[in-house]
């Protein structure tokens, strides 16, 4: 059993119908054995994009992210002082602020994730892709 938090694009390709996901990435989602977790900073991502119109999503993200959730038997965590702390103590190696708020929440609670984004294995987070 893995614990596995998805990056902001893994759970809208999954919610999407997984096509741009790699092989390895939708075993991993897959796997009922595994506890998937999305962080409020991947709503708040998604939110900020689409007051933008820089992303469509087929309802507003009010009701799209939670419906999204409940479907696919992921658990939302919070974003807590101590992951946003715990921002400063990462080397700058990634620039995406977004990013950066989920690499800590990662490594903070001893998660994989879900990311095709190779720069998060700098940091040590393991990357399931």
């Amino acid at each position: 059993m893995k614990s596995v938090l998805l990056d902001t694009n893994a759970f809208l390709f999954w919610t999407a119908g997984a096509k741009k996901l790699s092989a390895k990435a939708r075993k991993v989602i897959e796997d009922p054995r595994n506890e998937l977790f999305l962080s409020a900073v991947s709503s708040w991502e998604i939110a900020i994009k689409f007051a933008l119109g820089k992303l469509e999503l087929p309802e507003p993200p009010k009701k799209f992210v939670p419906s999204r959730m409940v479907r696919h038997g992921i658990t939302g965590i919070a974003f807590e002082h101590t992951d946003a702390l715990a921002v400063a103590m990462l080397p700058d190696l990634h620039d995406d602020p977004f990013d950066r708020a989920l690499i800590a929440q990662a490594l903070e609670r001893d998660l994989a994730v879900v990311t095709s984004d190779a720069r998060f294995e700098a940091y040590g987070v393991t990357v399931e892709w």
